[in-house]
């Protein structure tokens, strides 16, 4: 006969399991069912139409283990790109803003005067397209965002 504090144990444990899978599936999924990432000569191609450049940094205030960017954000008036990584996460979107925000209250204050570019998709290196109508010439600063769970990633000034 099991006693009381033997199940308990064996219940704690299935639901620390259970608990430890899921969040290692959350990260993970993003990771197996990333597109292959665009090439560095793809990028360094749409980034020589740029018009602005910007470097993400992983030093920001609300940037951690978890959330974070680094390398050259190039911005053009037909596509986004970075020469550098992300954090891998799911359902990370492009906006861009008319201030340099770092943490999650400044992208909540401010999600009302950006536009979203579109979906990055890849971790290493990416090409967004722009939109049509989207003058990035109007925005300063360039953020990467996980709608999914409310959380900063990173960003860059690309105009002062």
């Amino acid at each position: 006969m099991k006693t009381p504090r033997l199940i308990a144990t064996h219940t704690l444990a299935g639901v620390l399991g259970v608990g430890l899978g899921f969040a290692l599936g959350i990260y993970a999924l993003p990771i197996l069912t990333a597109p292959a990432a665009p090439s560095v000569a793809e990028v360094k191609a749409q980034a020589g139409t740029a018009t602005f450049t910007g470097t993400f940094k992983r030093e920001l205030q609300d940037s951690d283990l978890l959330h974070w960017g680094e390398g050259t954000v190039s911005v053009g008036p037909r596509s986004v790109t970075l020469m550098g990584r992300l954090a891998p996460g799911p359902d990370y979107k492009l906006y861009l803003s008319p201030e340099f925000v770092e943490t999650e209250a400044d992208f909540a204050r401010l999600k009302a005067s950006m536009v979203r570019v579109g979906d990055v998709k890849t971790f290493e290196n990416f090409v967004v397209p722009v939109p049509e109508g989207i003058d990035v010439a109007r925005y300063r600063a360039v953020i990467v965002w996980c709608e999914a769970f409310g959380q900063f990633i990173t960003a860059a000034t690309y105009r002062p």
